[in-house]
Parts: structure tokens; sequence; C-alpha cells
């Protein structure tokens, strides 16, 4: 037997454990790796305006769009999706806090977004995701909390765009672009996809359309597109709205009146070049020379069926052009396989009007408005060809994504993650009550200052400022019995222990998000205390 040499077993320890350091530290490592690989990238696709009615997975009436199809035929759609605010800054700011309106400060186009607050970009930047926004902000304040943005001035153009992106030194730098603004915000998103990430790190990317915002310019290629087809018209085009209050009357978005000849294309180019003028030309010219030959002998109803189809077509054609990018986006994350470990959702700032009730625009309280697109796909998590109608919110696409990333979800957002419902687990403690609420009046259309809640089935709308003055109005729907919302059941005594419970539940959801008592003349509160006064001095 050989001896040992001094000293020899505290030398073999110390170097065994060099050697489970060294191994302890290569798991450790490996684990943060793995842990770091199982958080998934998040690509967060938004439109502007974009309606359920011209989305086939929802409705294949009036057009086909195969790729946002795909996302919900390899994972979820969503049939309840309600906006808190319908319109087009409001929604976008909703999504960026997690918080109504009147909390984020942004309540109403026109404002500005102070970026300066807690913002979902920024908690996810500080966990370690690379962010990234492209396309369409319309916050008026510079974006924060993305590690890249390259987004549109202002509302922006179909045509050559000009857009803000990071200079060298830092700060803001205009740019102008050239092409048509659908397929320049696709492909910047896909360079930045490709070229331009960590591959180190998770990312969540907002690629964020312009389309189908009015005045609806197509692109090129589909500027004859649906010429030969026409388009079907909505029962309710000829609405008169005697079942409503005067609100319903008293909007200026009708197809009759209100669509002008730059949202017709009888006049005006917006911001094309001379080859793009003379492609433009070719395609409308025929058409209207046409509609102008024939106008002075066509009947008031056959002018407004003439509008309703071109405004519509137009709208389509924006429509396929984003489908047709969506589609790029998806397959690239296919063929690079960073789709098995990434989310894609869709959705759009709020819906819209595609003659509904006569109407363009949206900011109603009504469905066509209220409710928005929504769709998920997530390999291996979500069911494919699964649909969910729980009632779901722009106001938790914040606390989704930071509960996808695994960060938790501040106290203070009002919103709630939608991921158990993407893994087909409602919970039971679910919203069952919804509540928005509009502000901008006066404003564009002159949509009354209105709030209410819906539970899905049964609605409460109060309006309560029109015009610079204070109005007291109020409309009860079944949406079971009038799914078109034309016969207001408000004071009906068949609907009046609907109505007293929805009223209580209006006021509960207005204490539960902090709604300002007095930012409204015409609260259930202040109903009730002009009663009990009227009821005083009568006495």
């Amino acid at each position: 037997m050989i001896a040992s040499p001094p000293n020899s077993f505290p030398r073999w320890r110390s170097f065994l454990a060099l050697v489970f350091s060294f191994c302890a530290a290569i798991g450790v490592n490996a684990a943060a790796s793995a842990a770091e690989s199982d958080r998934p990238n998040i690509v967060f696709i938004f439109t502007d305006d974009h309606c359920t009615q011209a989305l086939s997975a929802y409705d294949p009436t009036r057009i086909t769009t195969p790729n946002m199809d795909r996302i919900a035929r390899e994972g979820m759609r969503f049939d309840r999706c309600y906006v808190t605010n319908g319109i087009c800054g409001p929604s976008r700011a909703v999504i960026q806090t997690g918080k109504y309106s009147h909390l984020n400060g942004f309540i109403r186009n026109g404002n500005r977004f102070n970026g300066d607050q807690q913002t979902f970009p920024k908690l996810l930047r500080a966990a370690g995701y690379q962010t990234a926004v492209i396309g369409k902000w319309h916050l008026a304040t510079t974006p924060q909390g993305y590690d890249y943005y390259d987004v549109l001035k202002g509302q922006g153009p179909y045509y050559n765009p000009p857009m803000i992106t990071e200079g060298d030194d830092g700060q803001p730098v205009t740019r102008p672009h050239t092409g048509y603004t659908t397929e320049i915000i696709t492909d910047k998103t896909l360079a930045w996809l490709k070229q331009d990430r960590d591959p180190d790190k998770p990312f969540m990317v907002m690629y964020q359309h312009k389309a189908p915002h009015r005045n609806w310019r197509p692109a090129p290629k589909y500027l004859t597109w649906l010429d030969d087809v026409t388009i079907p018209e909505p029962e309710t085009l000829w609405d008169d709205y005697q079942g409503r209050t005067q609100s319903a009357s008293r909007q200026t978005m009708t197809i009759k009146t209100h669509l002008n000849a730059n949202d017709l294309k009888l006049s005006g180019y917006g911001n094309m070049n001379d080859q793009q003028k003379i492609a433009w030309d070719a395609a409308y010219g025929p058409k209207n020379e046409a509609f102008e030959a024939a106008k002075d002998s066509m009947t008031e109803e056959e002018i407004i069926k003439w509008k309703y189809q071109r405004y519509v077509k137009d709208y389509l054609r924006c429509v396929k052009s984003v489908d047709d990018g969506i589609g790029q986006v998806l397959d690239y994350l296919d063929e690079s396989g960073l789709a098995d470990n990434t989310i894609v959702i869709y959705s759009s700032d709020q819906g819209w009007y595609l003659g509904e009730h006569g109407w363009f625009d949206k900011r109603w309280m009504y469905e066509e408005s209220l409710r928005t697109p929504l769709l998920a796909r997530w390999p291996g998590k979500i069911a494919p060809g699964s649909t969910n109608n729980d009632i779901t919110s722009n106001l938790d696409f914040a606390e989704t994504f930071l509960d996808l990333a695994g960060v938790d979800v501040p106290s203070d957002m009002q919103g709630r993650s939608l991921v158990p419902l993407l893994k087909g687990n409602t919970p039971d403690d679910w919203r069952q009550v919804f509540y928005y609420h509009y502000y901008e009046n006066p404003g564009a259309h002159n949509v009354a200052r209105h709030y209410g809640v819906t539970n899905g089935r049964h609605k409460l709308i109060h309006y309560y400022a029109l015009e610079g003055k204070k109005i007291d109005d109020w409309e009860l729907f079944d949406l079971k019995a009038d799914p078109n919302e034309l016969q207001s059941v408000y004071g009906s005594t068949d609907y009046a222990g609907v109505q007293k419970r929805l009223m209580k539940q209006l006021a509960a959801a207005r204490d539960q998000f902090g709604v300002p008592e007095d930012s409204d003349p015409g609260t259930v509160r202040n109903r009730q205390r002009r009663n009990q006064a009227a009821k005083k001095n009568k006495q």
C-alpha cells in the first residue's frame, strides 16, 4: 500500500470543492438560461379602426383575411373584447398603462401622453426584455421604455410617411420615406426582428399600423381589387334613430352626409409623389368619371348606396395590405424557429362602423365600436382553434404582457392578465360587468359624452354632455332580443329589475375604478341628489 503524501487530503478536498463549485455554477447558469428561454417573446400586432366585421375569422361576408385567420386557427379568438374608451389615442394610452383614461391622463385625442408614468414596456425592459415599437404611436410625445422606436409622425399618411426615430445623438429625428405606409411598417418590423434585436434576450415588439384609419387610401396593388364585387349592405344602413335618445340622431358621422370628397376619392392625393398619382388616376379616374356622369339622374338612395360601396371597398383594400404584412411576419417567425417560443397577439384600438346605423367612425358604446378584435397564438400553450367568450379588454393587455414575462403586475393597474384564459382556465372571480367611458365632446362627429356598463346581455348607457351642455339621457338595451340596439327599453316596466341592477353595478364600477365625481355632472349619485333635492322642494 502506498502512503499518501503529507497534507494530500486537504489538497484533494480543495480540488474537489473547486470542481463542485464550478459544476454548481454551470448548473445555476444553465438554470438561469433555461428560465430566460422559457420567457416567451411577444409580438403585439395592432391596427387602427379595424372592426370584427372586416376580419373573416369573425365575419366572412365582406373580406377574407387568411393571415389574421391563421392566428385564430392556430390559437384563440376572443369574442367579447371591449375597449374602455373607443378612440385612437386613449385606447393606446390604456394599453401602455393598464389604467382607465381618467388615471393615465389621456382622455381624448389632442391630449399629450405623459410618458414619465409607469408603463408596461418600462417594466419589461427592467426585467431583461428588449422592447421596440414600430408604426403608429399617436400619443404626441416621444415613446419611453423602448430600446428602439420608429413611429409615424402624428396620424401619418398612407403614402411616403415621415417617421420619428432616435438619432445618433439620442434625440428624436424625423426621416422621410417613400412607399406605402403599411408595407414600410412591415419591412421595418421584419428588419428589426432579423437584424437589429439582441438574439440573447427575449423581446417584445409592438408592430402597429395606421390602416385602416380614415381616409382609406389603398396600396397600388389593390387600387382596383373588389371593383367587380358588390359588398353586402348592413341591415341597419337605413337606421332612422327613432328608438334611442337624441344623441344617436345628432351625431355627424353618416355615410349619407358626412363622408367628404377626399374620403370618397373624388378629389385629393394625400401625400403621393408623381408616379403614385399616375397609378391612382388610372384606377380611380374612370370610376369617378362614370359617377359624375350619372349622379344627376341618381336618387338619394342610389347615391348613398354608391358612397357605401366606395367607402367600404377602400376600407377593405387597406385591411388587405395589413393582412399581407401579418403573413410575412408569421412566416418569418416560423422559418426562423422563433414561433415556438413567441406569443403573437392581434388587436385594434376599437371597433368601427362599416355602414351599421348608416355610420362610419367609432366612439359609441354600441357593439360595433365597443367590441374590438382579439386573436392570440402561443404554440403549446393555447389550444388551436379555441374561442373565449369571457369579457376581456384592452385594459388587460399590459397586465398580460407582464405576466407572460414573469413580472409582477403592479397593484395600481386596473385590468387582469389574460394568461389563464389563454390556457383555457377562467378564474372563478373573472369580471361579469364592464365599464366604458367616452369623453370627446365637443369634438369630431359630435358623439355625446357617455359612460355605461354591460354584462354582454344587457347594456346601460348614460349620456351626460352634448355640444357643451349638460344632458341626462339614458338607454338600456337587451342584446339578445335587440342585437342591433335599435330600441332602448330604459324606463320599461318589463326591465325594471334589470335596470335597477345595472344602475347599482354602474355606481359600483365607478367607485371601483376611481372615476372622479366632479368629472361628470350627471353621475348616478348626483342624479340621486338632484332627485332628493327636488322632493324636498316639493315638500
